[in-house]
């Protein structure tokens, strides 16, 4: 098979997902491991005393453990960046922080021993004031008395001697919120560890088995090289399973002190309190111009909710900084965050990690400035992006932008819509003054995908028997790198595509690795492939060559067959099989190696830049309005990713991203009561949507390649949650916009919006 760039090739993981079922964590636990449940905190905020004595005598218990039995001392943010002073330990000490947080640990021969012996743990608790709303953090007690404050990390700006906003003829300003959220994995957190003296060997549900690797032995005290990391099937991540969370350091430590296996897998409450939240920004903006809609000054100040312990949540406003202009060309920006700590579970990187944030803040912002001075949105935004011919090119705020076709994108989105019927079919509605209203909102979003331009490896292995081995430092959770991968190796080979096993996630057989986030991994590392598949090829030649006693220079690849021949002379000619068994022949045995001898090629791909994605979402939304209750009719999405591997990937990479932005804007948030009480804390309570819920999407594609990879490729697992989410906002907005609603928070819920039409009369 060749030409497979390009083509809808099905999934080669999805036979086994869909038969016999993946092989996940809690799967390959081993069978005489111990279970490990641990004892949470019930309040936010408390001085803490534990009692483990009766939890101990309970029947098959193993031991109860706290942070003093452990030895467990505080250990600062891993971020330099952040508030050094806001310790942590694994296991609360004398004050707990959040809901959820791990107190102390239950050993047991078997998991329901152990439910019922963590319900003797007996903590008593000395309630202290919490802190839950981010907005008045900053004038509260710290939750950190040795830090002296609530206040994370800040990115300020300096105050210009004049203010730029005065020379506007039109300014317009909103207070407005990005929503706590869950990530909600359908697999929820599990981790099993083994210890045999020497070696730490951990099954983790990760997304990157060299980082969950590193953090386990930094926080264990283990050189690297003593801790193998295995990341089988992960069912789902969205940025949120990074590994290192203080369950999977305690299941080591655990492993280590009492000489067994041992296992832990989370309940979905335990993960609603446990795994970071993302999202969780407050804005400030001010957006600034003239009556013709020429966009000339940019504020936007942030809250951004840290939640109860510094983590990477606290710095995404390093990233929606970036990108908070967005597609548009306005000359001034000005920026500023504090992240603040909150007693809720941890902020972390959650499907987009800062830049959904930014494309909802501008693009909320466009379409209140369209509303100011009357004129269509659509032409706001048509007069303000960049044009095709700019790039590359650095905005006012910073982001170093390769490649971009905004109006192409608006226009067709516009087109595939049919945009102009739908404006005149909302008249149509009310000027007849019933039936649902009709809402029409649209986003131009850009974002950036692998954002600090990390590098990934690659290797590929051809064996004698014609078959390949291709290893990744990506890690899978669902996005099809085993079919993209393979695809790549076939491609340039001309093995078979079947003939490509594609392997990730074990330390031990992947020498290295960035895993996966920040939606980098085709990009980074399917180059990464390519390019030890083309070195295959370059040392594929130089062997078939001693085979046809020819010059190598003489010597060509057909990749329509996969057999090497003389050029010119085609009828004889030798295959993958011949040049990998030449290859093991000639190589010197090593006793001592368990490396693989013979064909084998490695390649790390270091990437010229990040890239910026882009597109432009149009929604159309029902408005009920007796009841405020929204139906999502239709959204048509235009997403440009670079060149496409394989577009039924794409398709099922944005359907995904859409229905998260979708549910964002109109059901899902984790909210706490003021005493800092989760209450949506399961899938009762947190608001998911299901397949009935949505529309069947529209997708048209574009194709913009950049030129920081040869594959052409940019990142898009996490564009359908920037796109999507305020374009559904302000198709809401805009079915009440005629009733003199400007804004409505998300989640546009039926309270929410019925409470906006009331408010307007």
């Amino acid at each position: 098979m060749v030409g497979l760039i390009g083509t809808r090739v099905e999934r080669n993981e999805d036979p086994l997902l869909l038969t016999v079922g993946g092989k996940y964590v809690d799967d390959l636990a081993p069978a005489d491991a111990l279970h490990v449940t641990f004892v949470r905190s019930t309040m936010a905020h408390a001085r803490i005393t534990v009692d483990t004595s009766d939890a101990a005598d309970a029947d098959g218990v193993v031991g109860v453990f706290t942070a003093t039995d452990l030895e467990l001392t505080p250990f600062p943010p891993d971020m330099p960046l952040l508030n050094q002073q806001m310790l942590r330990t694994h296991l609360a000490t004398d004050t707990v922080r959040f809901v959820g947080e791990p107190i102390a640990v239950v050993v047991t021969d078997d998991r329901a021993a152990g439910v019922d012996a963590a319900e003797l743990v007996v903590v008593d608790y000395d309630p202290l004031p919490a802190v839950v709303d981010p907005g008045s953090s900053i004038g509260a007690d710290p939750v950190f008395p040795e830090a002296g404050t609530n206040v994370v990390f800040a990115l300020p700006f300096a105050e210009p001697e004049q203010n730029p906003m005065d020379d506007c003829e039109v300014t317009v300003s909103l207070s407005f919120r990005n929503q706590r959220l869950a990530p909600c994995p359908l697999e929820p957190r599990s981790t099993a560890a083994s210890w045999d003296g020497e070696r730490l060997t951990q099954w983790s549900t990760t997304q990157g088995a060299h980082g969950t690797r590193d953090a386990v032995a930094r926080h264990t005290g283990l050189d690297p090289e003593a801790v193998r990391i295995i990341c089988p099937d992960v069912g789902g991540g969205f940025g949120a399973k990074n590994g290192g969370y203080p369950e999977d350091i305690v299941v080591a430590m655990l492993a280590m002190r009492l000489d067994r296996p041992m296992r832990w897998a989370e309940t979905r409450t335990e993960s609603m309190l446990g795994l970071v939240h993302g999202r969780g920004q407050d804005f400030e903006a001010t957006l600034g111009g003239d009556r013709a809609g020429n966009l000339s000054v940019y504020r936007l100040h942030i809250t951004q909710d840290a939640g109860a312990y510094p983590a990477i949540g606290a710095v995404l406003p390093f990233i929606t900084a970036q990108m908070a202009t967005g597609v548009y060309d306005i000359p001034t920006m000005q920026f500023s965050s504090n992240s603040v700590i909150t007693n809720t579970v941890p902020m972390g990187a959650y499907r987009g990690a800062g830049r959904p944030e930014a494309a909802a803040a501008i693009e909320r912002m466009i379409d209140l400035y369209a509303n100011e001075i009357g004129m269509d949105p659509a032409e706001v935004r048509r007069r303000n992006a960049w044009p095709d011919d700019a790039f590359p090119l650095t905005t006012s705020a910073g982001a170093n932008m390769d490649t971009g076709a905004y109006t192409t994108v608006l226009d067709r989105a516009l087109a595939e819509a049919d945009y102009a019927g739908l404006r005149a079919r909302q008249a149509e509605r009310r000027d007849a003054g019933d039936g649902p209203l009709l809402g029409i909102g649209m986003s131009l979003y850009v974002e950036i995908t692998n954002p600090m331009s990390n590098e990934e490896y690659g290797s590929m292995t051809v064996h004698p028997d014609g078959s390949a081995t291709v290893l990744t430092g990506s890690s899978a959770h669902g996005q099809g790198h085993h079919t993209s991968f393979a695809m790549i190796a076939s491609d340039t080979t001309g093995i078979p595509f079947d003939r490509i096993e594609v392997r990730h996630g074990d330390t031990d057989e992947v020498p290295r690795g960035g895993g996966t986030g920040g939606s980098k991994s085709l990009q980074v590392g399917g180059s990464a492939v390519r390019g030890a598949a083309i070195e295959a090829v370059e040392r594929g030649r130089q062997l078939a060559a001693d085979l046809l006693e020819a010059n190598p220079d003489d010597i060509t690849l057909d990749v329509t067959t996969g057999r090497f021949h003389v050029a010119g002379t085609p009828a004889v000619d030798v295959g993958w099989g011949e040049v990998a068994t030449k290859a093991m022949a000639d190589a010197e045995p090593d006793p001592d190696s368990v490396e693989v001898r013979g064909l084998k090629t490695e390649h790390d791909f270091q990437p010229g830049g990040a890239t910026f994605p882009f597109g432009a979402h149009i929604a159309v939304v029902d408005v009920d309005p007796a009841t405020g209750e929204v139906t999502l009719v239709r959204h048509v999405a235009v997403d440009d990713a670079g060149t496409i591997i394989n577009p039924m990937l794409v398709d099922g990479q944005v359907h995904g991203g859409l229905a998260q932005g979708i549910a964002q804007a109109l059901i899902e948030e984790f909210v706490y009561d003021d005493a800092g009480n989760p209450l949506t804390s399961n899938f009762m309570d947190y608001g998911i949507p299901a397949a009935t819920e949505l529309p069947t999407f529209e997708r048209f594609p574009n194709v913009t390649p950049t030129p920081h990879n040869p594959l052409g490729a940019k990142g898009i697992g996490e564009s359908g949650t920037i796109g999507a989410t305020p374009a559904v906002q302000n198709a809401v907005v805009d079915a009440l916009a005629h009733l003199g609603v400007t804004h409505v928070d998300i989640p546009t819920t039926p309270e929410r919006v019925w409470r906006a039409m009331q408010r307007s009369g």
